[in-house]
């Protein structure tokens, strides 16, 4: 009787045992399974994340090995950013560039930051100075984004609102960012371009636009002379970040009527100062 007793008592403690164990994979199961719908939920800012830290579109094949998920799978997951206009398909390199409605998300939630603030103040001052509009602008998938801009008081002035696109070819700072890039990934960049006439002055032809750019790199100043607006003259210089990288310019720009070209060549010393003070808004040491 005893040796029956002693029996069902180990096992009894070897079911609760099992039971424990069972209990505890379970628990570790539905974890990991919670941890992994988690990851699954935020695949699309991940998306989001990896095409705005490259120069150029991403292809399918490039997400999904940078992101380790099955091409099929991330099909599904691109085609409905891309319905929602979160995403831009770019034919031309069958390659994928965040959409207008992504880059709008950003700016909304950069004008309510302090980045902004920062950001403004420093083109207030360079206005100040200079009595003629700045802005602040950055690449967007072959195209420049209007990120900031301070106007002049004077009444003869363009006015171009934050979260405008202009072309890359005849602006100032976009023949800054094309120039900046290395010669493979412009010349890449540029077979995707329309070189689109847009006033007498726009260079259209590409071995122009080329030579224009070597000359641009050289002197680390991005002119545009009357090429995008008739009448309008403008100078860009680089904002760099930690790294040295190009993260985004500041430009000014004025009317040929109070100003020559060369005129505004004269304050490049005073859009670095104020290019210097954005790297250390846009890109923070650390402490």
């Amino acid at each position: 009787m005893k040796e029956t007793g002693i029996k069902k008592t180990k096992a009894q403690a070897g079911q609760y045992q099992a039971a424990a164990w069972l209990e505890s994979t379970t628990e570790e199961t539905t974890a990991d399974e919670e941890a992994s719908e988690d990851i699954r939920r935020l695949r699309p800012l991940t998306v989001l994340e990896h095409l705005s830290e490259a120069s150029q579109p991403l292809t399918l094949a490039q997400l999904a090995t940078m992101m380790r998920v099955p091409k099929s799978t991330l099909m599904r997951l691109l085609r409905a950013m891309e319905a929602q206009g979160y995403l831009l398909h770019m034919p031309a390199e069958r390659g994928y560039v965040p959409g207008n409605r992504a880059t709008t998300l950003a700016l909304r939630m950069l004008r309510g930051s302090n980045i902004r603030r920062e950001c403004r103040a420093v083109l207030r001052n360079l206005v100040r100075s200079l009595g003629e509009t700045c802005n602040l602008t950055v690449p967007d998938a072959g195209r420049v984004l209007y990120v900031e801009r301070i106007d002049t008081t004077a009444p003869l002035r363009m006015h171009l609102p934050p979260g405008t696109w202009v072309p890359m070819h005849c602006t100032a700072s976009g023949k800054l960012f094309l120039a900046s890039m290395p010669l493979l990934e412009r010349r890449s960049i540029l077979a995707q371009l329309q070189l689109t006439r847009h006033s007498p002055r726009t260079i259209t032809d590409r071995r122009e636009l080329e030579a224009e750019l070597e000359r641009i790199a050289r002197r680390g100043v991005g002119i545009d002379n009357e090429e995008f607006v008739l009448g309008m003259v403008v100078v860009a210089v680089f904002v760099r970040g930690k790294d040295g990288n190009l993260v985004a310019a500041v430009a000014c720009h004025a009317p040929t009527a109070r100003r020559t070209l060369d005129e505004m060549l004269t304050s490049v010393p005073e859009l670095r100062a104020a290019a210097d003070a954005m790297a250390r808004i846009l890109s923070p040491a650390k402490e």
